[in-house]
């Protein structure tokens, strides 16, 4: 499995309860661009339309060797998830609140794959619980390291 992207920033944000691995649709030059590592996922989001998921604001940039039809770098992308797992996914959304978050992009043998997760957004407070307890986290494991020093 090789990790092409990776949304780092969703962890912080969001309280994750459940993953979901998806395939995407793409074209030819997009495909291409991916495997030169020229995408980003921060900002992406997932959306649901008569039961099919949408990929919003993964940016894949344009193919270097693309000619005239090369692709749009932001477009809406459609997921591709059984029936009955998008439909799960848009009741959660819909009755508790939710929301659906891309958290990695990786090549499964020849195929590309996301991983989204449904999430519920942090509050301030829970962020900065847990910058503490990273911050008290590299404060004991720094300790120990100099302990086994001497």
């Amino acid at each position: 499995m090789k990790i092409v992207c990776s949304n780092k920033k969703a962890s912080f944000e969001y309280f994750i309860l459940d993953r979901y691995e998806a395939g995407i649709k793409l074209t030819g030059t997009e495909i291409k661009s991916v495997r030169a590592g020229k995408c980003n996922i921060n900002d992406s989001y997932v959306l649901i339309k008569n039961n099919k998921p949408y990929l919003v604001n993964m940016h894949i940039a344009k193919y270097e060797n693309g000619n005239i039809f090369n692709h749009d770098e932001v477009r809406t992308r459609e997921l591709l998830l059984h029936k009955h797992e998008a439909i799960k996914l848009a009741t959660k959304v819909k009755l508790e609140g939710l929301a659906i978050v891309a958290l990695k992009a990786y090549f499964e043998g020849s195929l590309l794959k996301i991983e989204i997760a449904l999430c519920r957004g942090k509050k301030l407070s829970d962020k900065r619980e847990a910058l503490k307890e990273k911050d008290s986290k590299r404060n004991i494991e720094k300790a120990l390291k100099d302990a086994r020093k001497y």
